[in-house]
């Protein structure tokens, strides 16, 4: 394992643009379903078994190699809300700005030139995991932690948690994300030859509700 780029890939510092995001946290405070650190772990637990599962699934096989667009199209059918697709792009964006700085390879100008407007964040985390020659499991996860990391972090900004909890979180949470990215990297082994119908497709109607309903609020602290 290549361990010095998967801390560079999953260090918060990296330059892909998700300070900018809280996952959803933001809109599940306004609303009150996010009150403290209990139901912040609550938060993220449900997001890594959903969202957060489906992600890793789309890293890995994108990492393993598969067709990035065919992944794309994958991703679209797993992403229902259209802010939440904006978001992704949004955000596959500025990992590929990173990841070409990072480590310059074909397969990124060739996504680039393919979507000029952005490609699904967990598709470029795979392809710069590959780029950065890790492993299908190491880009799950990457995903899987993100999908949870960036919410805490976000949660000690609008709540004013204390970060020593906040990390405590995470901690906890350590042997699910172990859990998550195993079965998506498992899921992606199967990629090649039965097509993207086996990658999960865990939903989360209320995480896909809150960012239509985030998105019309004319003050917010986060984009996402």
């Amino acid at each position: 394992m290549n361990h010095a780029a998967l801390l560079v890939l999953a260090d918060g510092r990296f330059p892909a643009g998700g300070h900018a995001h809280s996952g959803g946290a933001e809109e599940a405070v306004t609303a009150g379903r996010v009150r403290d650190v209990a139901s912040l772990e609550e938060f993220c637990r449900g997001r890594l078994h959903t969202a957060g599962l489906v992600a890793a699934a789309l890293a890995a096989a994108a990492a393993a190699g598969y067709d990035p667009l065919l992944l794309e199209e994958a991703a679209d059918a797993r992403t229902a809300a259209p802010a939440l697709r904006h978001t992704s792009r949004s955000l596959g964006r500025q990992l590929l700005r990173a990841a070409r700085a990072a480590w310059p390879c074909a397969e990124f100008d060739a996504l680039a030139g393919a979507r000029p407007r952005g490609a699904h964040q967990s598709v470029v985390l795979g392809l710069t995991a590959r780029g950065a020659g890790l492993t299908p499991l190491d880009a799950a996860h990457a995903a899987a932690y993100e999908s949870v990391s960036g919410p805490v972090a976000a949660a000690v900004r609008l709540l004013r948690l204390d970060p020593f909890d906040a990390t405590a979180v995470l901690a906890r949470l350590a042997a699910d994300i172990d859990h998550i990215a195993a079965d998506a990297a498992e899921a992606a082994n199967r990629v090649h030859t039965d097509g993207t119908t086996v990658l999960p497709a865990a939903s989360a109607p209320l995480l896909d509700i809150a960012a239509e309903q985030h998105i019309t609020r004319p003050a917010r602290l986060f984009a996402s």
